[in-house]
This record gives structure tokens, C-alpha cells and sequence, in this order.
């Protein structure tokens, strides 16, 4: 994990906590779209994984990040679901930018520990994905 949190932190900018936290978003959504097969093996090849998603669940989020989430989770579905983790992200203090460079720097690092294949699959069950590969 701390390789992946320092790929992250410079490629996307931003502290540390915030790697770890948006980390863990990403991972919760793939892990809830997906529990099984190549998500349940990124997860359990990735060490600190589940402690990341524990921490981004306990993560308050507030303003615009708040509104665009629970906005998402209203929708419902895919649709619905990938509005409510780019809402998560944005409360964060991330951008679009930073949310396709940290999606860019966690599937490059599971194409390490899983295979590409397995990403493959990962992007193809959660097609919205597919722009931040």
C-alpha cells in the first residue's frame, strides 16, 4: 500500500491521509460493484487494503462532495454509484483531473499485482470505469 499511497501522492498531488482515503473509495466502490473474483484478489494481495476502505468509510464528507454523493446515490445503479465516488473524491478536494490520475495509478498498480487480465475484467463488469483506465 505505501508504494501505491507514494505513486499517488506524486502523480496526483495531494497529502498522504488524502492517497490513503481515496484509496479506499475507489477500492470500496469496485469492492461493493464486484465482491468476488479479481476485486476480492486485489484486495487481498493488496496489504492495508481493507484498512483503506474502513478509513474512507469513517470519512465525513462535506459541501459539493456531499450534494454530488447523495445526489449519485438518488440515482442509483452504475450511473448512480460512479456519481457518488466521484462525489466522495471531490469532497476529498479532489478534481476530475486528480480522479482520472488516481484511477490511472491504482489500476496500473493492479495490473501489477492481479494482471492486466484481471483489470480487464474489473473495467468490463464496471464499464463506467473505463475512461479512468
Amino acid at each position: 500500500m505505501e508504494e501505491l499511497i507514494q505513486r499517488i501522492q506524486a502523480s496526483v498531488g495531494i497529502d498522504e491521509n488524502t492517497a490513503k482515503a481515496a484509496i479506499g473509495h475507489v477500492l470500496g466502490f469496485v469492492q461493493k460493484e464486484i465482491p468476488e473474483g479479481p476485486v476480492a484478489d486485489l484486495i487481498n494481495k493488496l496489504p492495508g487494503a481493507q484498512e483503506a476502505i474502513a478509513l474512507a468509510a469513517a470519512t465525513p464528507m462535506e459541501g459539493f462532495g456531499a450534494a454530488l454523493g447523495g445526489l449519485g446515490s438518488l440515482l442509483g445503479g452504475a450511473k448512480g454509484d460512479i456519481m457518488a465516488l466521484a462525489g466522495k473524491l471531490s469532497g476529498l478536494g479532489l478534481d476530475m483531473g486528480q480522479m482520472q490520475k488516481l484511477s490511472h495509478e491504482i489500476f496500473a498498480y493492479a495490473d501489477q499485482l492481479i494482471g492486466k487480465e484481471n483489470v480487464d475484467k474489473i473495467i468490463a463488469a464496471i464499464p463506467a470505469l473505463a475512461p479512468f483506465r
